[in-house]
């Protein structure tokens, strides 16, 4: 099939290029001429991993273009795929201008029947909206049907293979036999909904993975009250098949670009229909609060944190990305920086994208873990990229000024911790000090 796709954001380009590699002709379009240049000689705006790999060898066989051309590329195709932003508005309703602007390009171009493929996260009724765009301007034939993605940043390719479902909002039979044989390879679960309940999947979806993140660190801070391991606690709900493993790690709060995003404009949407959605409120304040505990532990440790220098070990919001949008180190960072601190900041891939982030006084960009760590007063690991669990903790400990180690992300064992002197603060687990004083003071009796 010939397919364009507007927006080589994150959802785009690694759509484009998946589908690329199914053997279809893929044209990504783009406005940003610069992009498209980059693009063109191979370069990915994003990290994530196998991207660039499989983006060079699709546009090597003459699978995969980019061009900012919107009129060439609509006019080629008989699938166009919307996949611009959706940014947030001030009060948390997704700002819908660019897909709006994009669905009039797309009508003044037509040539035929198409069939508009949003994968944007859009607020139900939105599809609608943009098919009333549509009309308005051309009286050529067009569908048009929602297909949310469901990638993880960090394995999207291996999402895009291997989906858990496929999501196909349509009230056409020819959109739907045409999108099921384009998302035939991928998966055997293809669910055909209406669209305002695929657009709703999208976000329901988001938000109740977001609520099990909130709950089990809820869990963690009572467990750190009551002696209890909130890691032996969440395996245990694991085991549930009603319950289920995934999303049960407790740490400092959930971040990137869609849950945030969903849960505020799921809100919103509510909102909109006079319905308080009071547990998804909890969820997003019960987030807010939980990156603070880093704070609190630091305080607990050091007491008065002015003058300190802290070592901030990860800046992306989750390994395998270099996405820092809402990562809690932001808020960490801020207020480390507001009680006084000095801040030692690395992280392997994000550090860039950081810096531009905001206007970060009192930070010192390391280029290493070690030269964050060095003379340090505290340690707090924000990131669980691979590096720093494979960190030699005897090392770390002997570099710093103070041996204290907030661990957000419970990446350390109980083992490793013990054969140091780190006084180690974890989420949800009983002080390993204690634990290991105990023992040895049993041991010795």
């Amino acid at each position: 099939m010939n397919i364009s796709v507007i927006g080589t954001g994150y959802v785009g380009l690694v759509s484009g290029v998946c589908f690329a590699d199914l053997g279809h002709k893929v044209t990504c379009v783009d406005k940003d001429i610069q992009k498209v240049m980059k693009l063109r000689n191979g370069e990915v705006p994003i990290y994530e991993p196998g991207l660039q790999e499989l983006m060079v060898k699709n546009a090597a066989a003459g699978r995969l273009s980019f061009t900012h051309d919107v009129p060439e590329a609509v006019q080629d195709a008989e699938i166009i795929i919307l996949a611009v932003g959706t940014p947030s508005l001030p009060n948390g309703e997704a700002n819908l201008q660019y897909i709006e602007q994009a669905a009039r390009e797309i009508a003044l171009a037509m040539n035929g029947y198409k069939i508009i493929m949003t994968k944007s996260t859009v607020p139900v009724g939105t599809n609608e909206h943009i098919r009333s765009i549509i009309a308005s301007l051309t009286e050529l034939p067009f569908d048009v049907a929602s297909v949310p993605e469901f990638l993880r940043e960090g394995s999207a390719i291996s999402d895009t293979f291997h989906p858990d479902r496929i999501v196909i909002g349509t009230d056409s039979e020819t959109v739907k036999e045409k999108l099921t044989e384009l998302h035939s390879k991928l998966a055997n679960n293809i669910l055909i909904t209406d669209v305002r309940s695929a657009e709703m999947i999208k976000y329901a979806s988001n938000a109740f993975l977001a609520t099990k993140i909130s709950f089990i660190n809820e869990i963690a801070n009572i467990c750190e009250k009551v002696g209890a391991d909130v890691t032996l606690v969440a395996r245990g709900m694991g085991y549930d098949r009603r319950i289920g493993s995934a999303f049960l790690s407790a740490g400092i709060g959930y971040g990137g670009s869609c849950f945030p995003k969903d849960t505020d404009a799921l809100i919103q949407i509510a909102g909109n229909v006079e319905y308080d959605f009071k547990l998804l409120k909890s969820v997003v304040n019960v987030n807010k609060d939980q990156r603070f505990n880093v704070i609190r532990k630091l305080q607990e440790a050091l007491g008065d944190l002015s003058g300190k220098t802290i070592a901030i070990w990860g800046l992306a919001f989750k390994p395998n990305t270099d996405d820092v949008r809402y990562a809690p180190a932001i808020e960490i960072i801020g207020e480390l920086t507001r009680l006084g601190c000095t801040v030692k900041a690395y992280d392997p891939v994000a550090m860039e994208n950081f810096r531009k982030s905001g206007n970060y006084e009192n930070v010192i960009w390391c280029d290493a873990m070690t030269s964050a760590a060095a003379d340090s007063d505290a340690l707090c690991l924000l990131t669980e990229w691979d590096e720093f669990k494979k960190a030699d903790l005897a090392y770390i400990e002997k570099i710093m000024n103070q041996p204290v180690l907030i661990d957000g992300r419970n990446v350390f064992t109980k083992d490793k911790i013990a054969l140091t002197n780190f006084h180690y603060y974890s989420v949800g687990r009983p002080n390993i000090n204690q634990v290991s004083q105990a023992i040895y003071s049993d041991a010795a009796v």
